[in-house]
């Protein structure tokens, strides 16, 4: 599901852009790092085959973007941002983890396969396994994080909700592949629900990506007001208010459903409504 425009990803396949930049970087890394290993054994007087630096940096890349998806659906999984962020950052560095072991495990076999086929050996393990183990994940850490940031930074942009146009009456919205257009009056409340936000009407709920902050923003002027940290209400849709003994306030909406707003919201209720 996706909020608004036709650039979402919930629905629909994964977009192969964030893996198509993951490829593309990893091959000028690759270029960089394999000529400076020729030069940098040049520079101290030792002989190598140009073959070799190939055989390391391609095995390297070609694991590491073959692996990318995984971490895009890990960012999917775990979106990092708002409150999350603490949580979703644990997790995603708890992942570094299984990513590092997968990548030098590939790594291990396909070099050592390589200098056996023509009688030589590659020595992977030979500073001890522990001390190769923390120097190739330390490094992982970092092209997992840079991974994950272009899966971040795609998925936000596909989230992001169109623009509004002048004299534009109804708001669209993606519940699942399905454009869905939808008049503010209709809407009832709007919820945030994990990485999604549901928007309650009186004949059935959509779940759409998103977050409440940037529905937020683009309900403005709408009459809409946010009332709880996970919830915005439809003010016009408002049939009555009743404290509650801890300060927050009980809502009733023109349907009969009842939510709770905070107390630290209040100010938003009190404001005059003008449409």
């Amino acid at each position: 599901m996706t909020s608004g425009g036709d650039t979402g990803t919930s629905g629909r396949r994964p977009s192969v852009g964030p893996w198509v930049v993951v490829a593309l970087v990893g091959v000028a890394v690759a270029l960089v790092n394999g000529t400076s290993d020729i030069m940098e054994h040049r520079r101290m007087g030792l002989d190598i085959h140009w073959s070799e630096p190939a055989l390391w940096e391609i095995s390297s890349v070609a694991v590491i973007v073959a692996m990318a998806p995984l971490i895009g659906m890990g960012v999917r999984r775990w979106t990092p941002g708002g409150d999350n962020l603490p949580l979703a950052a644990l997790i995603h560095l708890g992942l570094t983890i299984p990513f590092s072991l997968a990548h030098i495990l590939a790594i291990f076999v396909i070099r050592e396969t390589a200098y056996w086929a023509v009688g030589d050996r590659y020595g992977f393990f030979d500073q001890g396994v522990a001390t190769t183990l923390l120097y190739e994940w330390r490094k992982d850490v970092l092209v997992y994080a840079a991974i994950a940031a272009v899966y971040w930074w795609f998925q936000r942009q596909a989230e992001r909700p169109p623009p509004e146009r002048a004299g534009e009456q109804r708001i669209e919205i993606r519940d699942g592949a399905t454009a869905v257009f939808l008049a503010p009056a209709d809407i009832l409340l709007v919820e945030a629900a994990g990485n999604y936000i549901e928007f309650h009407t009186p004949a059935r709920t959509h779940l759409v990506r998103g977050t409440l902050a940037s529905w937020e923003a683009r309900l403005a002027g709408r009459g809409f007001a946010r009332v709880h940290r996970s919830r915005l209400v439809n003010r016009a849709r408002i049939q009555a208010m009743k404290p509650t003994p801890s300060g927050d306030v009980e809502i009733t909406l023109d349907d009969g459903r009842t939510v709770l707003g905070s107390r630290r919201y209040r100010e938003a209720l009190d404001t005059p409504l003008n449409l």
